[in-house]
């Protein structure tokens, strides 16, 4: 939300001195008087920016292990750290790992869509720690992460790509190198809402292409593409088919939701 926003500005960063510590601890008092922080599901008042408050926390089913090892699908059993899920044994995605922050529902819908449609930039930060947690085991190693591009003239109507900023919060937390511009997205795409696996699959295929400044780095090297929701899988899957022919060693998948039910398993 724009408060958010503007607290950001009024309180740079500086160096943790105690005198500073004190100013920066009055201004913070003094804006959370004018500017208080909001809730980022229903903007009641919380204890700090980019929180959930205590009625909204409980309805984010947040993700954690047991999970398939493959695609992240959550387990209601332990069966071990390497088991995998009946989908990714009869078709295994391309990529290598998935991870969500939280599954795509009810309760967690308006989060995703207002930070998707609605402005609300200012979520990013939060939604950053969240899914540096959530991925922690795939950002360990990964050379650099890559947010699921959109087309240029979708990007010109909605003003900013929410994967990008997603992918720039996450590398901010963890320390990872972010490549923007490492996907091109060459076909304007129509939604894929409301259409099925294959439909979805058929409506991205050949839509991505890799951005050429990039292709002498790639072999080798580990990326974790980023993105919002992961549904079917397609566009995750169109965009790990470039990466794999450019010659990327491992393609990991990092989302702030995905949905669970049986039939949008990846």
């Amino acid at each position: 939300m724009l408060f958010d926003a503007l607290r950001k500005r009024l309180i740079p960063a500086a160096p943790p001195t105690s005198l500073v510590g004190r100013a920066r601890g009055l201004a913070r008092g003094a804006l959370d008087t004018l500017l208080p922080p909001l809730c980022l599901s229903c903007s009641a008042l919380v204890s700090e920016p980019g929180a959930l408050c205590a009625a909204c926390w409980p309805k984010v089913s947040f993700l954690a292990p047991p999970l398939c090892a493959r695609c992240g699908f959550p387990f209601e059993v332990d069966a071990g750290a390497d088991t995998l899920c009946g989908a990714c044994l009869t078709r295994p995605p391309r990529y290598d790992r998935a991870r969500a922050a939280f599954r795509y529902e009810d309760g967690s819908r308006g989060l995703v869509l207002a930070f998707k449609h609605g402005d609300r930039t200012d979520a990013a930060p939060a939604y950053g720690r969240w899914l540096a947690r959530a991925g922690a085991e795939l950002l360990a190693d990964a050379d650099f992460l890559a947010p699921v591009p959109l087309h240029r003239w979708r990007l010109f109507w909605r003003r900013y790509n929410q994967a990008a900023l997603l992918a720039h919060a996450t590398g901010k937390v963890s320390g990872r190198t972010v490549l923007p511009d490492l996907l091109i997205r060459r076909r304007n795409t129509p939604s894929q809402a409301d259409r099925d696996a294959r439909e979805r699959r058929r409506n991205v295929a050949g839509a991505f292409a890799l951005n050429e400044r990039y292709r002498p780095f790639i072999r080798g090297r580990r990326v974790v593409l980023v993105d919002d929701v992961l549904t079917t899988g397609a566009t995750i899957e169109a965009c790990t088919r470039v990466l794999r022919l450019a010659g990327a060693e491992r393609v990991d998948v990092l989302t702030l939701a995905r949905v669970v039910r049986p039939e949008f398993r990846s």
